[in-house]
């Protein structure tokens, strides 16, 4: 008898600890498919219950995954210089992101502390990790210890294109300091440019050159936001771990290289109008004390209530880069530049079109490399210039030449949790490679292509 009570209680217990943890989140009603905003709303998210809300949690995430077709057929299955939907013919999970955020007050008279941090899996981590410190230093191109904060973290080989990045872990603080100043401190995506990382932010699947090759993707430091007034508004910050002038910056490498990243947002009274203009500039790296840095201006119109447009120029630099590097014979200062435009139209509440159009200019051949997944994966013990997740030994390709894309596409929300996103893109280079032929980065030697994508965004 004793053990046969002793058997219940037992079985008792699971049972006892789903009611108790039900009583204490007290999940939000479920909503039907076309209702939810989430996926978490249609099983009843968690969210919404009294236990999360009083400590201001949330937890949320979203999949992109798509595939692209390649007019060219490359026999390495690359799209040349593109990244993100870099590969051809191959179904691609490009972002399986997770996260958990307590978000600080925007306004009042209360400080307030929060943060955030994003797990994420896919074939676009690559892209997305802190390889702030390259395996050869820009400008001595001697080896480098490269940064261990999500470097590899599944251990290469095995998982050829897939990996995990966490590109963001920060502490969060609300200081009511005149209108209210914002800081973050951590590791945290930047504020520069267009478009970012996150699939759900960006109208298309695959990116322009400007920010693929342009601009930093993360920063490790401290980071402050103000709100001058209604028009007005200030970011300034300081970034360290990086050996590439502050971009993509780690924990555990460079930490005595600091830089700065600084912009300014004016937006009009009806809001229609905003313009931005920021950048960073530091030393390259603990080693060199030669300048990087660059600029991005913004400027965001709504021509009508469903028209927007968004015009875009970047500039950046970074000097002293050794000539092996840099398509030259020694110590080069370097440049790279462009302009992209972007035009969307609402058709409808759940389908907008659009167009992109892009040129930009890789003045001395040091920031567009094809494949770009090869560059990003380069680790000094393999002198070949691959990676453990990459089976193809080839190193990537570089060569001073504008890159010229355009892009055509279309968003479709069926459900407010669901974006289909087809596009159509063609490329094209104009360059020189050393021996005086034509540059031809993309698929079998080619100097153009067409890219024929769909990919999908679920929001849970």
């Amino acid at each position: 008898m004793k053990n046969h009570l002793n058997e219940n209680r037992f079985k008792l217990k699971p049972l006892a600890l789903g009611i108790a943890l039900v009583s204490v989140f007290g999940v939000a009603q479920a909503k039907s498919f076309t209702e939810a905003s989430t996926l978490l709303e249609t099983v009843g998210d968690p969210n919404e219950s009294s236990f999360m809300k009083n400590l201001g949690l949330k937890v949320g995430g979203w999949a992109n995954a798509g595939i692209t077709y390649n007019a060219a057929s490359p026999d390495s299955n690359f799209n040349g210089p593109v990244t993100f939907g870099d590969r051809s013919a191959e179904f691609q999970l490009n972002q399986l992101n997770i996260f958990a955020q307590r978000a600080v007050a925007a306004e009042g008279d209360a400080w307030d502390f929060g943060g955030r941090v994003d797990a994420m899996f896919g074939t676009d981590a690559i892209f997305t990790q802190a390889y702030g410190v390259p395996a050869y230093d820009v400008n001595t191109n001697l080896p480098l210890n490269r940064s261990h904060w999500d470097l590899d973290m599944l251990g290469g080989a095995d998982n050829r294109f897939y990996d995990i990045a966490l590109p963001q872990a920060y502490a969060e603080i609300y200081a009511p300091i005149g209108n209210g100043l914002n800081i973050k401190a951590g590791h945290f995506y930047t504020p520069i440019g267009y478009e970012t990382v996150p699939a759900p932010d960006n109208f298309f699947y695959t990116h322009a050159y400007t920010m693929q090759y342009g601009e930093p993707f993360t920063h490790t430091g401290v980071m402050g936001n103000y709100t001058v007034d209604k028009n007005w508004a200030v970011m300034g910050g300081a970034t360290t771990g990086s050996a590439t002038g502050g971009w993509d910056g780690g924990w555990d490498k460079q930490l005595g290289n600091w830089g700065g990243l600084a912009g300014v947002t004016w937006t009009s009274n009806d809001k229609d109008t905003s313009a931005n203009i920021s950048g960073t500039y530091g030393d390259t790296s603990e080693h060199s004390g030669q300048a990087w840095g660059m600029y991005s201006m913004v400027l965001k119109h709504n021509i009508t209530a469903k028209t927007h447009l968004v015009l875009q120029h970047d500039h950046g630099y970074a000097n002293g880069i050794n000539g092996a590097l840099a398509n030259g014979t020694g110590p080069t200062d370097t440049e790279w530049y462009g302009i992209n435009s972007h035009l969307t139209y609402d058709v409808k509440d759940n389908l907008t079109a659009g167009v992109r159009a892009e040129w930009f200019r890789d003045q001395n051949g040091f920031r567009v490399c094809s494949p770009g997944r090869v560059t990003a994966a380069t680790n000094v013990i393999d002198n070949a210039g691959t990676a453990g997740s990459y089976a193809a030994n080839f190193l990537s390709t570089c060569a001073p030449a504008s890159y010229y894309a355009v892009t055509a596409g279309v968003n479709w929300k069926p459900m407010k949790w669901l974006n289909i996103r087809p596009n159509v893109r063609y490329d094209w280079v104009d360059g020189k490679v050393a021996a005086g032929g034509q540059y031809r980065p993309f698929g079998n030697a080619k100097q153009d292509q067409f890219l024929f994508s769909t990919d999908f965004a679920v929001s849970f």
